[in-house]
């Protein structure tokens, strides 16, 4: 009998799983609660935030400015290679323009539905017997409700639609200025002329303190811990990834002291820009946090229009004071601090997050319920390189496991790999970012090791040096996980 899946969320990880889906004569329904599919990379800005500092309707959307951080060669899908013409760093329109052509090549709209929300989802009165889920939704364009029953329920809202705010600090409330959320700001112009405090400095702060500086009368960028600053644009002009998502990197990663391979690395980003000197140098290692991708930073500190400052100690009436004791007069606070994962259509009984952290095996799969093949979380990650492959990824295995009928461990063992995982991500410092993060090859070989597409190095090394040189020394794209294995 033919399975019938629903997928939650028509961006880049609903987009991907769909094609596993049907890829293997998987019927699908994709629900997809915006206008449009493309999720995170299709740019709106009529994002609804209901109206609070603390709330949003979980659409994640893109700055008008956004260009993605990891080189498209890198970032492709494995059976999609870009354009030649694209380049190396696509805008986010260049993006859509990529996903809507791997889209129409299996005819994916056919299958979305969109303005359609999820209420719930939940197990089924047999479901320990079949596995299936009763997925409850609305159509937002007549109010009206339904329900249909699924083989799988397939979930691919990422994390970044529900942000995560720190307490409010003393004076806040006082504060006759505006207090908003990175989330909130799609484009400059209403910033034009303002002095404007940045909180955080992730790839969202560096990317606001890029497109505001220009047109602000100031920038100044709160941080409390420093972080670590690349460039996209690597030795000789290449992308920086290409040149450190290598196998024969990692594998000096793993044979080197930990400490050693950080200080050549910290030393190569310091030839670039010296992060003590600009106030940025952090207390951790280099690889113990997500890493920075901005082009325009330094040269906006070193030109003034960005200033670094501590934490925000306080607010007065018409600015903040910081824990250094200096005090600003402010126009506009942008908290860059995040998101939460959230997932209102589940149940606590089937998914429980603390701490921003949910139990997934491989960061997948909810050991604890029956039939756990039938409930995946596609792209819930935040790996030291490209989503989007490890995602297509994730979502062959689960396509693999549905057909196949199971073939998961027993809770036992997949919460022992949990732990596992838990305890590689303690070289990251403490913070919700890091609770979904992961080394990128390790982690596509191992789930490449599942659906029996990981290439088979040491036979290669044998019969085919020259592949076996370019898997080994080569840029780590997705592509050579097509090379043996069926199409899933």
């Amino acid at each position: 009998m033919e399975k019938r899946v629903a997928i939650i969320g028509a961006g880049v990880c609903g987009l991907t799983t769909a094609k596993c889906c049907l890829d293997e004569g998987v019927d699908i329904v994709v629900f997809e609660r915006s206008k449009n599919t493309g999720g995170l990379w299709r740019f709106q800005n009529d994002v609804r935030s209901n109206g609070s500092l603390n709330q949003s309707d979980g659409t994640a959307t893109v700055m008008h400015s956004t260009v993605i951080n990891s080189s498209k060669e890198l970032s492709a899908f494995s059976d999609f290679p870009p354009p030649d013409h694209f380049p190396n760093y696509m805008h986010n329109t260049q993006m859509m323009e990529y996903l809507d052509q791997y889209g129409n090549n299996f005819n994916f709209n056919a299958h979305v539905r969109l303005q359609h929300e999820v209420i719930s989802v939940t197990p089924t009165i047999n479901h320990e017997s079949t596995g299936q889920w009763q997925v409850r939704y609305k159509d937002l364009r007549t109010d009206l409700e339904s329900n249909e029953v699924f083989d799988a329920v397939y979930i691919c809202t990422g994390h970044h639609g529900y942000k995560s705010m720190p307490d409010p600090l003393p004076g806040q409330e006082t504060f006759r200025g505006k207090i908003i959320h990175s989330h909130d700001v799609k484009t400059g112009e209403h910033f034009r002329n303002q002095r404007i405090v940045v909180v955080g400095l992730g790839n969202s702060g560096a990317d606001l303190a890029a497109e505001l500086s220009p047109i602000a009368k100031q920038v100044y960028v709160s941080i409390r811990h420093g972080t670590w600053v690349v460039h996209r644009v690597g030795p000789f002009g290449l992308p920086l990834d290409l040149f450190y998502l290598r196998r024969i990197v990692d594998i000096l990663l793993r044979l080197l002291p930990y400490w050693l391979f950080c200080s050549c690395f910290e030393n190569f980003v310091n030839t670039r820009f010296d992060h003590d000197r600009y106030r940025l140098k952090p207390s951790n290692r280099i690889l113990s946090q997500h890493i920075t991708v901005n082009d325009a930073l330094p040269n906006l500190i070193i030109s003034g229009r960005t200033q670094i400052r501590s934490k925000i100690e306080r607010f007065t009436v018409d600015g903040v004071v910081f824990d250094d004791g200096q005090m600003v007069k402010v126009d506009t606070v942008i908290f860059a601090t995040g998101y939460r994962i959230q997932f209102p259509f589940l149940s606590n009984s089937l998914v429980q997050v603390e701490r921003n952290q949910i139990p997934l095996y491989k960061f997948v799969f909810p050991p604890h319920l029956p039939q756990p093949h039938t409930l995946a979380f596609i792209g819930l990650v935040q790996p030291l390189g490209p989503i989007m492959p490890a995602a297509e990824l994730q979502a062959r295995w689960a396509v693999k496991l549905l057909v196949n009928g199971g073939g998961l461990p027993n809770e036992q063992s997949m919460m022992k790999d949990i732990e596992l995982k838990y305890k590689q991500m303690e070289r990251f410092y403490e913070s919700e970012r890091h609770t979904v993060s992961f080394d990128w090859i390790p982690y596509m070989d191992e789930i490449a090791t599942e659906i029996g597409s990981m290439p088979p190095l040491w036979k290669y090394f044998f019969t085919d040096p020259k592949l076996w040189f370019q898997l080994i020394f080569g840029c780590a794209g997705a592509y050579q996980y097509r090379l043996v294995g069926k199409s899933i």
